[in-house]
C-alpha cells in the first residue's frame, strides 16, 4: 500500500535540522569553555598530559 512510500525531506526540514546542530555545536562548544575557565579559576590545568616521570629511561 502506500505505508512503505518513501517521501522526499523538504528543503525547509533540512534547513531547520542543519539550525538545530549547529545550535546544539555551539551550546556545547560554549558549556565546555565555561567549564575550562571555571577549571583555570580554581588552577587545575584542565586537558593537560600527565606529568611525565622522574627518570625517562626507566619504561
Amino acid at each position: 500500500m502506500g505505508s512503505n512510500t518513501r517521501r522526499k525531506t523538504t528543503m525547509a526540514k533540512l534547513n531547520r535540522e542543519r539550525a538545530v546542530r549547529e545550535r546544539r555545536l555551539r551550546k556545547q562548544a560554549k558549556k565546555e569553555a565555561r567549564k575550562q575557565a571555571a577549571a583555570e579559576l580554581q588552577g587545575e590545568p584542565s586537558e593537560s598530559p600527565p606529568p611525565a616521570s622522574a627518570d625517562p629511561e626507566a619504561g
